[in-house]
């Protein structure tokens, strides 16, 4: 395959899988992945390829032993060159108290947010600095920038993770290795991530409010653009940090609770 890879973990039907149909357009082989529901991972494959792209999908459970280790060997010795990868793995376990936040549920957080991220780039980064060039896109929350009761794994894992982009940053950049941290600082119109979290009800009670023709509401497939841009930007003028959120929202540091 001659194609350039587009390695995207956390493919669901929000912003994942609109990356990847964005870069599948614009002649991609997007390889998608995402914890469970092999049906979904299948349709997005499917509507992929049906708009004249290729794609290949895994099931990948990203906190087990060797999985994305495993993964980006695969894909470098089976598919092709891995010349942005987007890691779009969530890591919100819901609003919990101190006292009902367990070990496991904190360290799981961190697990995600954090130390897979800091697992892709160890194994991507090899690839990419040999070939001089790659670029590394991270999804991040509100919570990477400010801490609320309920978050405390969320926030100091998000924050984490955005730490670990900077590091990152500080030794590849030179290197040719774009990495950048997208702060996604509002709620986006994703039914199999906020709407699972609000449930079918208040999520459509939210988007009729809200979202639609409101434009209150990030949408997957404006956000997938601008991962292109950030993708394809001159290193003269690399971002390496973005936050987006709809027109009507406040900014992170102007309001004390989150928004909607």
């Amino acid at each position: 395959m001659n194609k350039p890879v587009c390695l995207i973990l956390g493919a669901g039907a929000g912003i994942g899988g609109n990356v990847a149909k964005r870069f599948a357009r614009d002649g991609y082989h997007a390889c998608v992945a995402r914890r469970s529901d092999k049906a979904g991972l299948d349709r997005l494959v499917a509507d992929i390829e049906a708009q004249g792209g290729s794609a290949t999908g895994f099931i990948l459970n990203a906190v087990e032993a060797d999985s994305i280790e495993g993964l980006v060997a695969h894909i470098e010795s089976n598919i092709g060159p891995i010349e942005v990868a987007v890691f779009n793995l969530g890591a919100q376990i819901g609003d919990r108290s101190l006292a009902s936040t367990t070990l496991k549920a904190f360290e799981m957080g961190w697990r995600l947010a954090t130390f897979g991220l800091f697992r892709l780039a160890s194994v991507l980064f090899p690839y990419m600095e040999q070939r001089g060039k790659g670029v590394l896109l991270v999804t991040a929350a509100t919570a990477a920038m400010r801490g609320n009761a309920g978050q405390h794994s969320h926030a100091s894992a998000m924050a984490g993770r955005r730490m670990l982009c900077q590091s990152l940053n500080a030794q590849f950049a030179s290197k040719g290795i774009h990495v950048v941290h997208i702060l996604i600082d509002g709620a986006v119109d994703a039914p199999d991530t906020l709407g699972k979290m609000m449930g079918p009800e208040r999520f459509q009670a939210l988007r009729e409010r809200k979202g639609l023709e409101h434009d209150g509401l990030l949408l997957p497939a404006e956000v997938a653009n601008t991962y292109f841009y950030l993708a394809h930007q001159h290193r003269s003028a690399w971002t390496h940090e973005l936050d987006l959120r709809a027109y009507s929202d406040l900014a992170w540091w102007n309001h004390a609770s989150n928004p909607s």
